[in-house]
């Protein structure tokens, strides 16, 4: 996708440091006929020794001396963009043959122009080069890649602290924000175009990170952002229902996840078993494979989690190993699903070639597994229990309603939620009968709408609630509320000081697109106006922002 024709009408920021650039300060130049060569395109004349020294997609963050990638979008070509390039000082251009049939038409191409027919297929690996932000393996900059449905961000934010808690300076890529040892970047992607990402990893490097962790999309994989990076190792959480309406049937899905557990991607990986798809991924993987059960029900693996007892919201268990090894851990976040992404974080540091020892020293000192991470379990009060959650699809909603159900007798869960426009509709009754069974009162709001009718979406949700109120006999409580902070506000209504409420499916995010138009909306933030107007207690947290 051009990045003139992304969704939506937010700006996508242009950097990860503080000046605003995904790239590191100082890049040596490559000569334009070596990147000729790499590609298989003669490079002649003068043009031979052209300059490049950065490469992106997006002519509006082009720098002197960037080799300007002109692929073809949903509604216009890049090449359409050249000028603004040219204007930036752009050194080169690559296209397409529409685009360099495009550019003849204009005299004021007065850079060298290289084309292929399909640019989008070179540019991760022109990107790696340009930047050098490949290291070989073993290099100054260890890279983690996390895939799978459910547990992605959580799983690289435990990774990042305990890799900080071994010492280590550390970066992160994700979907809630972008760290390279300065601010904290939003981000709008889960995983930034290819040309974002190998300057964003060169920079990594070029300011003594050690380390970084990164959410690996099954986007990322399809639209080629994480061409050209291989990491180090790379991790399974599990794959459920979602994003079928890109990979069309679970098969694909699955497909498109293992990708990245092949030589040019990763070099070695840690697959939870738990489901029949990470069993099947660790037998099948291209490269070698440490398998983790965490259920009872998981098939035989290198590692598997025992014991497990439950201190305050978290828990306690012992990870066991090859030859005796072990491993107490604990995590300070709610559910099972966080016992799994704990797990699966601290096999894949071992895996990477860290001591059982060192890690369990880390563990006793830092507590590393009881990071918060922003909109994923986060506790806004404590009575009620009023928790905020990405919870998006079926699996990860069941999940999160398990965790956040309250323990005493007569006690209540609350549950608003939605589901998302211009997604996969298979999904959205199947949330609403999730919902039905496991709460005592479901409030079916709007999550992103889109450019999709919002009460339509609303009605499929609420048909799977009210048909499995009624084939399975249920006592809870099914209400249409809208617009989402209404929702919110009579959650807090219902509740009394023993229930426990959980708002679910945006999680950090802070914006509501309604028809290409993006509405403040913070759910933390309604959560806690909601609560604290209802005369409830609210968690200090300096993150929320009200």
């Amino acid at each position: 996708m051009s990045e003139h024709n992304a969704p939506g009408n937010a700006t996508a920021p242009t950097g990860g440091s503080a000046n605003g650039r995904f790239r590191p300060m100082a890049v040596a130049a490559v000569r334009l006929d070596s990147i000729g060569e790499s590609i298989g395109v003669a490079v002649p004349g003068p043009s031979a020794a052209v300059s490049v020294t950065g490469i992106t997609l997006n002519s509006r963050t082009v720098e002197p001396g960037d080799l300007y990638v002109a692929l073809p979008g949903a509604v216009r070509h890049g090449a359409d963009f050249v000028p603004q390039a040219l204007a930036a000082g752009a050194a080169a251009i690559l296209t397409d043959d529409a685009g360099a049939r495009q550019l003849a038409l204009s005299a004021d191409t007065s850079v060298p122009v290289l084309v292929v027919d399909e640019p989008r297929n070179v540019v991760g690996p022109l990107s790696a080069m340009i930047y050098r932000s490949q290291p070989s393996a073993g290099g100054a900059l260890r890279l983690f890649g996390v895939t799978g449905t459910n547990g992605k961000t959580t799983t690289t934010y435990f990774i990042n602290a305990l890799l900080r808690s071994l010492g280590q300076k550390t970066g992160l890529v994700g979907t809630i924000e972008i760290l390279a040892g300065g601010e904290p970047i939003p981000s709008l992607l889960t995983t930034p175009e290819s040309t974002d990402l190998h300057g964003l990893l060169a920079l990594m490097r070029e300011r003594g990170l050690e380390a970084a962790s990164m959410e690996v999309s099954s986007h990322a994989v399809s639209f080629q952002r994480v061409d050209g990076v291989v990491f180090d190792v790379a991790g399974f959480t599990n794959l459920t229902q979602d994003h079928l309406d890109l990979h069309g049937t679970m098969d694909e899905y699955f497909s498109t996840k293992a990708e990245l557990f092949t030589p040019r991607r990763a070099r070695a990986a840690v697959v939870t078993v738990d489901d029949g798809w990470g069993r099947r991924l660790a037998s099948t993987a291209e490269i070698p494979v440490t398998s983790l059960a965490v259920t009872p029900a998981g098939a035989p693996a290198d590692w598997t989690v025992t014991d497990t007892a439950a201190r305050g919201l978290g828990t306690d268990f012992t990870l066991r190993g090859p030859g005796g090894a072990s491993l107490q851990v604990h995590t300070g976040l709610p559910g099972s699903f966080n016992v799994a992404n704990a797990a699966l974080a601290a096999v894949m540091v071992i895996t990477s070639g860290v001591e059982v020892a060192a890690v369990q020293s880390a563990l006793d000192r830092h507590d590393p597994f009881t990071v918060a991470v922003p909109g994923r379990m986060q506790l806004v009060a404590e009575e009620p229990a009023a928790v905020v959650d990405f919870a998006h699809n079926t699996d990860a909603l069941a999940r999160a309603l398990e965790a956040v159900r309250p323990p005493l007798p007569g006690s209540r869960l609350i549950v608003v939620f939605g589901a998302t426009g211009q997604r996969d509709q298979g999904k959205r009754p199947a949330m609403g009968a999730v919902a039905a069974r496991l709460a005592d009162t479901v409030i079916v709001t709007d999550d992103d709408p889109h450019d999709e009718d919002a009460a339509a979406i609303r009605a499929d949700v609420l048909a799977g609630a009210r048909t499995a109120k009624q084939q399975d006999s249920l006592d809870c409580d099914i209400l249409e509320v809208f617009p989402r902070d209404a929702a919110i506000r009579q959650a807090v209504e219902l509740a009394g000081p023993r229930d426990a409420i959980l708002v679910a499916g945006r999680g950090h995010e802070v914006w509501q697109e309604v028809k290409g138009v993006n509405l403040a909306l913070d759910d933390r933030v309604e959560l806690r106006n909601a609560l604290t107007a209802g005369g409830f207690t609210v968690l200090q947290d300096d993150r929320i922002e009200s």
